[in-house]
């Protein structure tokens, strides 16, 4: 889907293109990505790379055109095994022409139109547009990370009634999602500190640059923390049922040796040797007395050393 938009006098959508315009582009079809190409003549190998998933972030200079991979968060409708991500967001831009290309439909892309809307005072240039951007993954980095905290609080509160394989799986899932968080904002700030001396920025693109490196590493921090906790949180969740298993084992073996006891008695007076409870009329019953008080003596004495 293609949109067209003005951005000099705050943020209007046009009809078709028009020379220093932004042209939105998400989730292009064959037919999208092909007009794109002989229309403008972008190199057909950026947009195949803003495609993968897994393209970090970068940028390129390629015959005056200029590439700019941003990982954005992004969060999955379906179940997945990581429900928070990171995708590629691709800024192309050439004197008169910039475009945004994204393969995924994300609230942040979403949030950032109906935010500079509601600001109403558009973009000076490519470069601020760009740095707005960034500030905007930033602030979405945020909001995703807090919800992730709620998830993580909600499964320790699960773990602290009982510790069950689900919940665990969503720690899992959770800590992988950090990991990709963590990766991203880190790629992120290192192509900042690129563009820095790779753009020609003013002084109001450097107070924005200030104001994106404060929540860039705001971001970083509070995703560092998260993921020390829940790492710190599985360890323990770990140990406990390590500790767990460990008594049920404990019990299972003290179960085993008291009964056996009263079975060695039963054997020894059961073997075909003469032990002069043969002809004995109470034979059985004292041989089931000795099972009895030495099964009862294993008990206290395993009641005592606490290991049933």
């Amino acid at each position: 889907m293609k949109t067209y938009w003005n951005y000099n006098e705050g943020l209007t959508q046009l009809n078709e293109w028009q020379p220093n315009c932004w042209i939105q582009v998400t989730c292009p079809t064959d037919e999208d990505q092909q007009m794109l190409e002989e229309q403008f003549s972008i190199p057909d190998y950026f947009m195949s790379d803003i495609s993968d998933a897994d393209e970090r972030a970068r940028y390129e200079y390629d015959d005056g055109w200029m590439l700019i991979i941003l990982r954005i968060p992004y969060v999955k409708e379906i179940r997945s095994r990581t429900p928070y991500t990171t995708v590629p967001l691709g800024i192309i831009h050439k004197r008169d022409v910039t475009i945004t290309v994204c393969y995924f439909e994300t609230n942040m892309m979403i949030d950032f139109v109906s935010f500079q809307q509601k600001r109403g005072e558009g973009f000076t240039d490519f470069v601020d547009m760009t740095f707005r951007l960034f500030l905007s993954s930033a602030v979405w980095y945020l909001k995703r990370l807090k919800q992730i905290n709620m998830l993580i609080e909600k499964a320790k509160r699960n773990l602290d009634q009982e510790v069950n394989n689900e919940s665990l799986i969503g720690l899992s899932r959770l800590q992988d999602s950090l990991t990709y968080f963590v990766t991203s904002i880190r790629g992120n700030e290192t192509l900042l500190s690129k563009l820095k001396f790779k753009l020609q920025i003013d002084e109001l693109d450097a107070d924005l640059i200030e104001d994106v490196n404060i929540e860039m590493s705001q971001a970083r921090e509070t995703a560092n923390i998260y993921s020390n906790i829940l790492e710190s949180t599985m360890d323990t969740y770990q140990s406990i049922i390590n500790n767990n298993m460990n008594t049920i084992m404990r019990t299972l073996t003290s179960v085993t040796i008291i009964l056996m006891l009263p079975t060695l008695v039963a054997s020894f007076f059961g073997m075909n040797l003469v032990n002069g409870m043969e002809e004995n009329p109470v034979g059985f019953i004292v041989a089931i007395l000795i099972s009895v008080i030495i099964s009862v003596a294993s008990w206290f004495f395993f009641r005592h050393k606490r290991l049933v």
